[in-house]
């Protein structure tokens, strides 16, 4: 396979060629950066784990040569900082026994340029061949800009794709804005199993970003605890985390489907909801 960026990382656990290690694959995630997957998509993740008929395979887009960096990184090169990162998110695909890493490595301006395609391109070939059956990706409703064009990428690249071979199914997860806003009805909670340690493990090899001034592994453990605790009202917790998924498989099914009006849609019946709730306690205004 041939990639946009001439020098596109790809990892495989026994150094195996890419194409044979991609076709078995079953669960997939696209992130913008290194970590995102193993917020976002730790329910492949974990679900792959102990389980040798499934294979978790993980895309990111980004350099990450732009984050934020203070401590122990302050002085660190946009190169350093890239490099530190790419080394990073192959050791998280080596203790979460990933099937397959691939970094693409495209700068993120590239990637937010909505003339420019060639992420589309590349996200279309790992597509082709892995088919897999749960795709992972970022959520429309997100606020991380370069989160929201990677989810558009990456529907345009299912919608290039034949029907047999487009996921079973979609989910746009959670990262830099929660999603614990949609309905019930709606949303999907996707459960930690008995793998939250290991949720905690992965976060922490991303010490460029710990130590260097953002604390993803506080934020993402409080964040799916809480997802937890405030899922149900009435009911007793039945995970140690949840972390909210919003249902894109429609997206993914109908390329007639506009991508701002089903993502609209969400935020109409949740508005819906609250004036109704409200308006009961007012009086029925």
């Amino acid at each position: 396979m041939e990639f946009a960026h001439p020098n596109a990382r790809i990892w495989t656990p026994d150094e195996t060629s890419l194409m044979p290690v991609l076709a078995r694959t079953t669960h997939l995630a696209i992130g913008a950066h290194q970590d995102d997957l193993e917020i976002m998509a730790f329910h492949g993740i974990s679900e792959c784990f102990d389980n040798p008929d499934m294979h978790f395979t993980g895309v990111v887009c980004t350099d990450g040569s732009g984050s934020a960096r203070t401590g122990p990184f302050s002085k660190y090169s946009d190169e350093e900082m890239r490099d530190t990162r790419i080394l990073e998110q192959e050791r998280a695909a080596e203790v979460g026994r990933y099937n397959a890493m691939i970094q693409l490595l495209q700068p993120s301006e590239t990637v937010k340029d909505p003339a420019n395609h060639p992420l589309q391109q590349d996200l279309a070939q790992i597509l082709n061949i892995a088919k897999p059956s749960i795709l992972y990706i970022h959520n429309p409703a997100d606020k991380h800009e370069t989160h929201i064009a990677v989810f558009v990428e990456s529907i345009r690249a299912i919608r290039e794709l034949p029907q047999e071979a487009r996921p079973d199914r979609v989910l746009g997860c959670e990262v830099w804005r929660g999603l614990d806003w949609m309905l019930d009805t709606d949303k999907i909670a996707l459960g930690f199993g008995n793998h939250a340690p290991l949720a905690d493990e992965l976060v922490d090899i991303f010490k460029s970003q710990i130590s260097g001034g953002k604390r993803y592994d506080l934020a993402s453990r409080g964040r799916r605890l809480a997802n937890a605790t405030y899922h149900r009202s009435h009911e007793v917790d039945a995970e140690d985390g949840i972390w909210f998924a919003m249902d894109l498989t429609p997206l993914s099914r109908d390329d007639t489907l506009d991508i701002l009006d089903y993502t609209m849609s969400f935020l109409e019946r949740f508005e819906n909801d609250v004036r109704e709730n409200l308006s009961k306690q007012l009086g029925g205004r």
